[in-house]
């Protein structure tokens, strides 16, 4: 973890799937490691670890979250979002970096409990999670 990092990326919390990666880093940044493609095919190796990391196989049950991924308020200034979370932590967001979706299926958000998760590689992008739509408009703050 790095201090006062605004990365939303939570680690790899699987020991295999971690132990994999780091293999992977060591044989890559070996110095003649090889060429690009073999990378690649490394990389398809893994389990399809890549698309995991980036959202593709796992969504959580937002139903219990940990305190950095529970919305209590946000606030919307100009163009910018601050979202604020039960751990005390606000984010800054620009306004077409913070997407705001529903989820009301059995893994989705308890009902005045958003959830944010995070939506891109680079830390400036998340989710919001609503369990309906009317919750949005109420959820958030125009003030500066």
């Amino acid at each position: 973890m790095v201090p006062d990092n605004e990365m939303p990326f939570e680690g790899i919390k699987d020991s295999r799937v971690r132990a994999d990666l780091l293999a992977f880093l060591k044989q890559a940044t070996k110095p003649g490691a090889g060429s690009e493609r073999a990378a690649e095919n490394r990389m398809k190796g893994m389990g399809g670890m890549m698309g995991g990391m980036m959202g593709g196989n796992h969504t959580p049950n937002l139903k219990t979250l940990e305190p950095g991924q529970r919305v209590t308020a946000i606030t919307y200034c100009r163009d910018t979002y601050r979202v604020i979370t039960a751990d005390g932590r606000t984010r800054h967001f620009w306004e077409r970096n913070l997407r705001l979706k529903t989820d009301s299926s059995q893994e989705g958000p308890q009902s005045g409990a958003p959830a944010i998760l995070p939506a891109g590689m680079m830390g400036d992008r998340a989710d919001v999670i609503f369990a309906a739509p009317e919750e949005i408009s109420r959820t958030i703050e125009g003030r500066c």
